[in-house]
């Protein structure tokens, strides 16, 4: 049996890749096959999500151990095979390629081909250039990707973005910051 994966991107029109894979590989093996597939470095913090049909997350796995509470549990995608948590054409997954701004991939398992086998990942359709796998909080701004800075960002319901004048810093009374209060 061979899952084929599509992933696509919010940030660039023309991406699309394809992933062939056996269910019975690892998310890390999904991980690495799709960093070849758009030349990304193995060297930032990534995780999958399984999602709802709404793409809201609901599993995570992750490249590292994050949590040791044996009581709670935890996908480490070394450990974890695709076949674990996935099932079904159409399970919709993300993959968070850069943490700090929460920039993704949006996965789907499009179709299960019964009766081929595969001894490892292979990209089976290429299009398109894929978003910069990092970008700064100054890109961020200018590229127009959300980091989804509203009230519940700091913890805090009162929090309002109009406090802050455009370098972030609290304007408190008046509209003046002062070094006191920095």
């Amino acid at each position: 049996m061979i899952y084929r994966f599509t992933l696509i991107s919010d940030e660039a029109d023309d991406f699309l890749r394809e992933i062939q894979i056996s269910p019975d590989a690892t998310f890390f093996d999904l991980h690495e096959a799709i960093l070849t597939s758009v030349d990304y470095t193995n060297d930032q913090m990534t995780s999958f999500f399984i999602c709802d049909d709404d793409w809201e997350k609901e599993q995570e796995i992750t490249l590292e151990e994050m949590d040791d509470n044996p009581e709670v549990d935890s996908w480490v995608m070394k450990e974890t095979l695709l076949s674990d948590l996935i099932e079904d054409e159409h399970q919709k997954l993300l993959y968070v390629f850069d943490y700090l701004t929460e920039r993704c991939f949006f996965i789907e398992l499009s179709e299960i081909i019964t009766g081929k086998n595969l001894t490892e990942a292979q990209c089976t359709r290429k299009e398109g250039d894929a978003p910069k796998q990092v970008v700064d909080f100054e890109e961020v701004s200018t590229t127009g990707v959300s980091l989804n800075l509203d009230e519940n960002f700091y913890g805090d319901e009162d929090f309002d973005m109009e406090d802050f004048d455009a370098d972030g810093f609290d304007m408190g009374e008046g509209g003046q910051t002062s070094l006191d209060e920095l």
